[in-house]
């Protein structure tokens, strides 16, 4: 069964801190972000999220949102947690990102 709670690391380096998840499956935590398009430092971001189902699923899908302490922009994660043969857990995500823009002709470049 997998448990979302605890550090996380994906393959560039960024790091995710989950903390305790309630009984309604909400979380909250923080994402660290190893790869950015910003000449800005990369600063440490506040995230949110929900799990579907929490004490019932045994590889509960998830979804969560980064606000970007660095940037003018959000990020909006989906994806679902898998244990292998090992018992190692994994997250399996996609993402959206949207970045403010000026004004709504712009709109077609906001969104990654």
């Amino acid at each position: 069964q997998c448990d979302l709670q605890g550090l996380w690391r994906n393959e560039l380096g960024s790091n995710m801190t989950i903390l305790a998840m309630n009984t309604a499956g909400t979380f909250s935590g923080s994402y660290h972000t190893a790869v950015a398009a910003t000449n800005k430092q990369i600063l440490v971001s506040p995230l949110q999220g929900v799990q579907q189902h929490p004490s019932a699923k045994r590889h509960p899908t998830f979804s969560f949102t980064v606000q970007w302490q660095f940037s003018d922009s959000t990020t909006a994660f989906v994806g679902q947690c898998f244990v292998d043969h090992h018992g190692k857990e994994m997250l399996e995500t996609t993402w959206l990102l949207r970045e403010e823009v000026v004004s709504h002709k712009d709109t077609w470049k906001a969104t990654r």
